[in-house]
């Protein structure tokens, strides 16, 4: 046998080795590049402002309660007829995506603690099928929940003069945005649901993508 014929399958094989570090490259670079990509998303906006409110059970909630899970926020307000049952919908929408026994919080605020005491938004979280495992609904005093939406959380509400109003439930103008929030308590991600120009189902999935994310994280 030729020496030229007893190297060719030796010459395959470092083809092959190449061949299969190459890829492996590839794939390394890619990962990097889709974490590098991920993180940047999740930017860390300000860290939430301890509080203490009341949830749909009566119960006082505090940030510590919240310590060492992510969750999502938004407010609402029960007599709403505009955009707020759409998003509790959504919100629905986001605590079935997720799996049994899973460490993300859903949490809910009023813009209307007058009306919205915790039996009131113990009915209304019924009502869309809230999990209250996860789901919480807070109430408290105006200066409380203002407190932590909008000094905190970037969410803000308005309360509409009698002469602005539309109808009896046209009360306040809110933001209608999902929040996300890591273990540590810190804004992580700002998400539309609703408007023209908003694809819900592809805002759903980078807020799951983004709570996957701060699962991981420590």
């Amino acid at each position: 046998m030729s020496s030229q014929a007893k190297t060719l399958p030796w010459t395959a094989v470092i083809g092959l080795l190449l061949l299969v570090l190459t890829l492996a490259l590839v794939f390394v670079v890619v990962e990097l590049k889709s974490r590098v990509a991920r993180t940047r998303q999740l930017v860390v906006y300000g860290q939430v402002n301890d509080f203490t409110l009341t949830n749909q059970n009566g119960a006082v909630v505090s940030l510590a309660d919240l310590r060492g899970h992510p969750w999502v926020a938004d407010i609402i307000f029960t007599r709403c007829a505009g955009p707020c049952p759409r998003m509790t919908r959504q919100m629905k929408e986001l605590q079935d995506a997720l799996p049994p026994g899973n460490p993300t919080r859903l949490v809910t605020l009023t813009t209307d603690p007058d009306f919205d005491t915790p039996a009131v938004l113990c009915r209304y979280g019924e009502r869309f099928g809230a999990d209250t495992n996860r789901w919480m609904f807070l109430t408290g005093t105006r200066r409380e929940i203002g407190n932590l939406a909008t000094a905190s959380l970037k969410l803000s509400a308005v309360e509409r003069k009698p002469e602005q109003q539309t109808s009896p439930a046209d009360l306040f103008v809110h933001s209608t945005v999902f929040v996300v929030v890591d273990k540590r308590g810190r804004l992580r991600g700002i998400f539309q649901t609703g408007g023209e120009q908003v694809d819900w189902q592809g805002e759903k999935q980078k807020i799951l993508a983004s709570i996957r994310h701060l699962e991981r994280e420590e």
